[in-house]
């Protein structure tokens, strides 16, 4: 079964061509890596996928249902979620505030503006045990801009989750993190639920030969080639492409 899948996607900015004619498709429960050189248009294909960009032709299916023109919160509601490159976090508020607010509008909550969300039980549990899951118990009640970078990227995460995705997009979690925090977030990574398909943008190629059951290479917006993890290590094009060895 195909969870997400793309026919003959095109962006165009312009005269410049970003994605050129993918089609790409990820099995639901798959650990799926997006990995190519800079430029070669992973981002923009996330956005594409997200709804933050528009394509200029092709379409995005999710559980074979076409979303091509569904904004980005009906992809959302749909169980289509994404971490970010840089974190989206609220500075101000707390972990716990943060989860209680995802959860809340997950279960609709988000609308009752009359009552606070503390008085709703069922989200303050599955908030705190969230956060429990993702080792940020002692660090709830914290302000998130004085978390360490690490605890920050892993509560992007948790917040991605606690929509409930069947999909979950995950660009560069690790970037940015310092070494003494990464093995944190890269457990957090491999331990997500299995029936969430992963799709991972990433440079650390150990974090991708670990994580993945299967490669897509992007090179100048277009797919150019996809395998196993064994297949992409030892394909001499994408050495020479991505890797920047000689064939």
């Amino acid at each position: 079964m195909t969870a997400l899948e793309t026919r003959h996607l095109v962006k165009r900015f312009g005269g410049f061509t970003a994605t050129h004619d993918v089609s790409l498709s990820i099995r639901k429960g798959a650990r799926h890596a997006l990995i190519g050189p800079n430029g070669a248009g992973k981002t923009t294909l996330i956005n594409l996928f997200t709804g933050v960009f528009a394509p200029t032709s092709g379409q995005i299916l999710l559980d074979g249902e076409d979303i091509t023109t569904l904004p980005a919160h009906a992809r959302v509601a749909r169980g289509l979620s994404r971490t970010f490159q840089i974190n989206q976090l609220f500075g101000d508020f707390t972990p716990l505030d943060s989860m209680m607010l995802a959860i809340g509008e997950r279960k609709g909550h988000g609308r009752r503006f009359w009552r606070p969300l503390a008085a709703d039980r069922d989200v303050a549990e599955e908030a705190v045990a969230t956060l429990e899951q993702f080792g940020l118990a002692d660090a709830m009640s914290n302000e998130t801009k004085l978390l360490p970078y690490g605890k920050q990227r892993l509560l992007e995460i948790a917040l991605a989750i606690a929509a409930k995705p069947k999909v979950l997009l995950l660009d560069e979690p690790a970037a940015g993190v310092p070494e003494e925090e990464r093995e944190e977030v890269l457990a957090i990574v491999r331990a997500l639920p299995e029936d969430v398909t992963v799709v991972l943008i990433e440079h650390d190629m150990d974090l991708v030969f670990s994580f993945a059951d299967r490669i897509s290479v992007l090179a100048a917006g277009a797919l150019f080639a996809e395998g196993t993890v064994e297949e992409i290590a030892r394909n001499p094009q994408v050495k020479a492409i991505y890797l920047g060895e000689d064939t």
